[in-house]
């Protein structure tokens, strides 16, 4: 764009400036080369505060039934709207539309069913947020079938 050489040790020795700068505890994030380029990322002394501020914020941003909505898709993915409504029993345009907004599920296709509906899944986002690498890592329900989780069961 600019047409300017820039001679590789210049870039060399301000990329070092700049790690020596950020190593400093004044900084809670430094430079980092990864995959072939540098990123700021944060220090490993700070990671689980911010994790676990980031997690409470976006917590607060998800209603009860964007909540269910997502745990409903999470589960049983691929899945349709139409799917997830006779699930919840009620209509969730907007709960998906605020999970797409967020980035936490993502459309996967279209159905071969009447109308060729979309199909929603988790996106990379979700396992990031959950800390989680495959859908397989999420918790398995327990058996709701058993006579020691319904009201009023009695143990032996």
């Amino acid at each position: 764009m600019f047409e300017v050489e820039v001679p590789e040790a210049h870039i060399l020795n301000a990329i070092k400036e700049l790690t020596n700068k950020y190593q400093s505890e004044d900084f809670s994030f430094q430079l980092e080369l990864l995959g072939g380029g540098f990123q700021f990322l944060t220090k490993p002394a700070y990671q689980a505060s911010i994790s676990i501020l980031l997690k409470q914020q976006s917590q607060k941003r998800l209603s009860t039934a964007q909540l269910e909505t997502l745990s409903i898709i999470a589960y049983k993915q691929p899945i349709t709207k139409g799917e997830i409504e006779r699930i919840r029993g009620v209509n969730s345009d907007y709960s998906v539309q605020k999970l797409l907004d967020k980035a936490l599920v993502e459309i996967q296709g279209k159905s071969d069913g009447i109308g060729r509906p979309l199909i929603y899944g988790t996106s990379n986002k979700f396992m990031e947020y959950f800390g989680i690498n495959a859908i397989s890592d999420l918790p398995q329900p327990k058996d709701f079938s058993n006579l020691d989780n319904q009201i009023g069961g009695q143990k032996d």
